[in-house]
């Protein structure tokens, strides 16, 4: 029985949450991050790296860029067999309330022009198909921008 409402933490990754991390990475995507490239994200003062944590571990992830007044999402990703259970809706939520804490005036994402249900979820968070880039993912991979406006006045 699927549960939207899983007791979920969201909380900052740390190096020893990166083999978790990459081992949804690879469940997820047919061309993945290396493990290098989430070690560096760990290191840049903009990026952030953040974790779905259930009682039963890593549940999936999320990382963002926060420069001047742009959040941008790079990466988010749920563990397969943890899907629909509302965990990237969490990991959304958080991501957008972070990025009007820090005054960011808009937040910004690439989607797989094929993947209707990350399309569906994200419009769901009141993200706009804003632009179109050919090939983004590879030869017929194209890549649809979205963008969300953030609500900073307090």
């Amino acid at each position: 029985m699927r549960d939207a409402l899983m007791p979920v933490a969201i909380c900052d990754a740390k190096h020893e949450d990166l083999a978790d991390i990459v081992r949804i990475e690879r469940l997820c995507f047919s061309q993945p991050w290396s493990r290098g490239s989430f070690e560096r994200e760990l290191t840049l003062p903009f990026s952030r790296l953040a974790i779905a944590r259930l009682e039963s571990g890593t549940s999936g992830f999320l990382c963002r860029w926060l420069i001047a007044q742009e959040c941008h999402i790079l990466n988010i990703a749920v563990h397969p067999d943890l899907r629909r259970h509302g965990i990237g809706s969490r990991l959304l939520s958080w991501a957008v309330a972070e990025a009007q804490a820090k005054g960011a005036t808009f937040i910004t994402l690439e989607v797989r022009r094929s993947n209707l249900a990350a399309r569906s979820l994200y419009r769901k968070f009141q993200f706009e198909e804003r632009r179109l880039r050919r090939n983004y993912y590879g030869p017929g991979e194209d890549a649809l921008v979205m963008e969300r406006r953030v609500n900073t006045s307090r």
